[in-house]
This record gives structure tokens, C-alpha cells and sequence, in this order.
């Protein structure tokens, strides 16, 4: 009987030292430590093939800043690729602040596959031919721009690995979270009872399931009107049976 591979990050960066990084501790450290999961972190510049291993070049049609060249992070995909099982090909991911936003729906999906292979962009960005000729997924984890997609693929493996089974100590933790059921999280309290005159919601102490249960999805619903309406008109016409809109910019 085969044993299954563990889930397993290839991060192409040109900074492979900023890996594992905060990955390397807690929650994803102890997984990682337990095999659990692996990352791999290749270097795109070992793809180069002049003397100054070159990565990048002026914009065609002139502007400000570089672009990492084609032929050089195509190699360096390409490279990453030798001895994968086509029939098991992986997701092929670029952080990009002009990708689709990451959703908690697509790092299940992710966290359910063998792992991705994510490219970190630097500079002006990365030339088009490789994006369409490698079928590099473009993703965004919000509308803002980093220095390089190092730390947006930090937080998208650190979205996934909480997902792997064993990782998480209960199971139910990863499903009353955040976006887990399309919502906000309900707002949560611990010891002590009474905190610099607030007490915890009564109702919470009660020790009738159900009414917790219901104040905790009024209390998801209330948050996610107030503060995420997209959210909320996407769960609204979930619950009415309707269809949400589709955005242009989804394909």
C-alpha cells in the first residue's frame, strides 16, 4: 500500500531564505516539523544564464521599474516541474495584486489538492507570455501592493496547512471560523466573568446550546451587514435562492 505524499508548497521566489519564515513556527511550524506538510523554496535566479544571473529587464514600450523576464521564470517553472506526475498536475499560482482575491473557498480546494507551486513576483511585475504560457493563476490577497509576492504566499500556505488533516487540534476550529460558512465570525469571550465592568453575555453562560447557537449566528449576521456588506448580499441571496451576480473581472 502507497502512503500518500504530504501536501507540499514549491515556492519560486528570488529570496528562497525568507522560507519557512513565520511558517517555520506555531500552529504550521509543528506541522511542518511533523511532516505534516513541506515546502520547497527554489531560487529563480538559478535559472539565469549570463554571467550576472540576470532575473529582469526594462518594459517593453518603456515606463518605470522591471519585469521579471519569460525565459528565465519559465525555466525556473519548468525545473520545479521535472519528476511531477503529469496526471497530478498542481495549481500554479502567482501573487499578484491584480489576481482574483483569495477566498476561504479556494484555500479549502487548495488544502484538498497535492499542494501548489507559487510564483513570487517582484518589481513592475511579471511578462505575460509566461503567465499565459505556464497557466499561471493570478491571486490577490488584497487591494494593496507589497514590495513581492513573498509574504502574500506566507499567508496563502499558511490559509491552506491549517486546513490538512491533523493539523489543527479540533477539528470543529476550522469550521466556526471567519468566511468558513460565508459570514463573519460571532464575537468570542473567555474568563474572566467580569472585565473591567463587563460581564460575558449572559446567554453564553447559560448553558442552553441552542440559544448560543442562535445568538452566535445573529451576532455572525449582524457583524458581516455591518462591516462586509459584499459578504452579506452574497449570503442573503444564497438564503433566498438567488444567483449572485457574477463580476465581470471573474472570468
Amino acid at each position: 500500500m502507497t502512503t500518500p505524499s504530504p501536501w507540499r508548497a514549491t515556492v519560486l521566489t528570488l529570496f528562497p531564505e525568507m522560507f519557512p519564515g513565520p511558517l517555520g513556527v506555531s500552529l504550521a511550524g509543528r506541522a511542518l516539523a511533523s511532516g505534516l506538510w513541506q515546502i520547497e523554496a527554489r531560487d529563480i535566479r538559478a535559472s539565469a544564464t549570463d554571467r550576472h544571473r540576470s532575473v529582469d529587464d526594462t518594459p517593453a514600450g518603456g515606463g518605470p521599474g522591471m519585469v521579471l523576464r519569460a525565459d528565465v521564470l519559465a525555466a525556473a517553472i519548468d525545473a520545479a516541474e521535472i519528476g511531477q506526475d503529469p496526471s497530478k498536475a498542481r495549481p500554479r499560482l502567482l501573487m499578484s495584486p491584480r489576481g482574483r482575491p483569495l477566498t476561504q473557498a479556494r484555500v479549502t480546494e487548495l488544502a484538498r489538492g497535492p499542494g501548489p507551486l507559487i510564483v513570487c513576483g517582484r518589481f513592475e511585475g511579471v511578462d505575460q507570455r509566461v503567465i499565459d504560457g505556464r497557466g499561471l493563476e493570478e491571486v490577490s490577497i488584497g487591494d494593496y501592493v507589497l514590495s513581492g509576492g513573498e509574504i502574500a504566499a506566507m499567508a496563502l500556505i499558511d490559509a491552506c496547512v491549517r486546513l490538512l488533516p491533523g493539523v489543527m487540534g479540533k477539528e470543529a476550529s476550522g469550521t466556526e471560523e471567519s468566511f468558513s460558512d460565508g459570514l463573519l465570525e460571532y464575537p468570542q469571550y473567555t474568563r474572566p466573568q467580569l472585565f473591567e465592568g463587563v460581564p460575558i453575555p449572559a446567554i453564553l453562560t447559560s448553558g442552553d446550546h441552542a440559544k448560543v447557537a442562535a445568538w452566535r449566528r445573529a451576532e455572525s449576521e449582524a457583524l458581516t451587514a455591518a462591516r462586509r456588506p459584499d459578504l452579506w448580499e452574497k449570503a442573503a441571496n444564497r438564503a433566498s435562492g438567488q444567483k449572485t451576480p457574477k463580476n465581470k473581472t471573474d472570468g
